[in-house]
């Protein structure tokens, strides 16, 4: 079997690459790096022209040869890496007539339990949400932002006193909502100084978090390890690093509790999959990171299942509203879920594990036409905006003030 041709198809906020062969058996992937998807296309398209004409079964060589020979990695040649990956043993599957799971060692658990994304720009709407969540069915909020969801165009006017007393608040008022029995996953987005985040965990102990993700910015894993060592919440991190010497030179330094690897940028199943050893070896469970389409969260559902040392999974709203939608104005309400041909069944708190052949999900005829591109639109909406802002410094994070 030959690889016969490699496009690329960008849709609402999505990258993906199909992969052809000569037995026309078709490969699926989709870059996670969302914050740089139009150099993540570009850079696919390179790849492109080293596979034309390979087997597509010699995953890992592929893999190797790619991660090599550039000089230069970061987000997006990673992002292009891992679509590249997942869509190979999309094929794989496809050609051996099994689920990809199969091929990455087989089942480990029947069902995955995942998180939802809980938002709220005020505390009220924060409960609310938090509660209608658990209404839906799940056992564990994620996303859940102590210091809540709101524009980059407000700046932070309280001193820390407030910040820490605020924050606490809110959580407080979510445990209370939701009961003992869920599992809160704070997310700080990497807002905080050092001794914030530690201020901060401290405060927020008696409510029994699951997690604190991201509490600084993840350059130095030195000091993210200094955190970690003083916080009794469990410190998860990872989704902004690409590759597992990264992640080998974190968990070292015993910079986290929860390894937030993401699929979509390192390196798709073959690079989670050394990522996931090396987390096992120093006795770390992960928290894979998803903020991407259905097709994303299929592939990771097919990582989870044969992968032991998972503790919770991310999961994207798949019937949220297109951000194609609103840009186009073409007044029909597109889903994210409408841009495949299917989605997992929800249940409980958990997801079904896809039994299809290859990651067991393909997106709709049409895609680009139905789903306009609008990662452009959105780039030049913000550097608009941009150019009637000044920027603070401010104790947490870099925030626009007017």
């Amino acid at each position: 079997m030959k690889i016969t041709d490699f496009k690329v198809l960008r849709a609402n906020r999505a990258v993906y690459c199909k992969i052809y062969t000569d037995e026309g058996i078709v490969g699926l992937g989709e870059s996670g790096a969302w914050g740089f998807l139009e150099a993540s296309a570009q850079a696919m398209i390179t790849m492109s022209e080293y596979l034309i004409g390979k087997n597509p079964l010699d995953i890992e060589h592929h893999w190797q040869y790619l991660y090599r020979f550039s000089h230069f990695r970061g987000a997006a040649v990673m992002g292009a890496m891992s679509a590249i990956d997942i869509a190979l043993y999309d094929i794989a599957g496809k050609y051996f007539h099994v689920p990809v799971y199969r091929l990455l060692g087989g089942k480990c658990r029947d069902k995955v339990r995942v998180y939802n994304h809980t938002a709220g720009r005020t505390e009220e709407e924060l409960v609310e949400n938090a509660m209608k969540g658990v209404e839906q069915g799940y056992t564990a909020l994620g996303h859940l932002n102590p210091y809540l969801d709101e524009p980059r165009t407000e700046p932070f006017k309280d001193g820390n006193a407030a910040l820490l007393y605020k924050a606490e608040r809110r959580i407080a008022k979510v445990r209370e909502a939701v009961g003992e029995d869920i599992d809160l996953c704070l997310e700080l987005h990497r807002r905080l100084e050092p001794g914030l985040a530690v201020q901060l965990s401290v405060r927020l102990e008696p409510y029994n978090p699951m997690f604190l993700e991201d509490p600084i910015r993840p350059d130095n894993f030195d000091e993210m390890g200094h955190v970690a060592a003083q916080c009794r919440i469990p410190i998860a991190t990872g989704e902004r690093i690409n590759t597992y010497h990264e992640f080998e030179m974190l968990l070292e330094r015993n910079a986290c509790s929860y390894v937030r690897a993401s699929l979509g940028v390192c390196g798709g199943f073959t690079g989670a999959k050394k990522i996931a050893a090396i987390a096992e070896a120093h006795h770390k469970s992960l928290v894979p990171h998803n903020p991407c389409s259905p097709v994303m969260t299929n592939a990771v559902l097919q990582f989870v299942a044969a992968t032991d040392n998972i503790a919770i999974t991310e999961y994207p709203n798949p019937f949220a509203a297109s951000t194609a939608d609103h840009l186009t104005g073409s007044g029909v309400k597109l889903r994210q879920c409408d841009m495949v041909d299917h989605i997992p069944e929800f249940k409980d708190g958990y997801l079904s594990v896809p039994e299809e052949p290859g990651i067991g999900i393909d997106v709709i005829p049409n895609l680009e036409e139905k789903f306009p591109w609008c990662w452009a639109e959105a780039s030049a909406a913000w550097k608009k905006r941009e150019r009637h802002l000044r920027w603070a410094r401010t104790p947490f994070r870099w925030r626009a003030v007017s």
